[in-house]
């Protein structure tokens, strides 16, 4: 059976967030305070390619917050990229958790196809 699900990512899991970051070849993420233009955020700090201020990921909340000036301080492109291998990773590991297995394909469109099955 087939299913199509649409995720709306918050991000609680430190440990997706650092796998999504090694997919990226970003560093690792690390607890810290971040200086955004517009003030302060706590939380993990990843750095993204190009970005001015880090992206700041409060794993309390789930929320991001960053400061990219619409584009002038930072691609979109890659906080939304980080933002979707952080959803495949998190899918990953929760699938894993219930002995399930979990196959990837990327799509012509960039998006990821998840096929999660019971383990044979």
């Amino acid at each position: 059976m087939s299913h199509i699900v649409t995720v709306k990512t918050r991000l609680h899991d430190p440990a997706a967030i650092a796998a999504a970051c090694r997919r990226l070849g970003l560093a690792e993420p690390v607890q810290g305070t971040a200086r955004l233009f517009g003030g302060e955020a706590a939380g993990l700090l990843v750095r993204l390619p190009g970005w001015r201020y880090p992206v700041v990921v409060d794993t309390a909340t789930g929320e991001v917050r960053f400061d990219n000036y619409e584009g002038r301080w930072g691609e979109r492109q890659h906080l939304d990229r980080f933002l979707q291998l952080y959803a495949v990773e998190k899918c990953r590991i929760e699938a894993r958790k219930k002995g399930l297995q979990v196959s990837e394909q990327t799509l012509a469109d960039g998006s990821i196809r998840l096929s999660i099955s019971e383990g044979s």
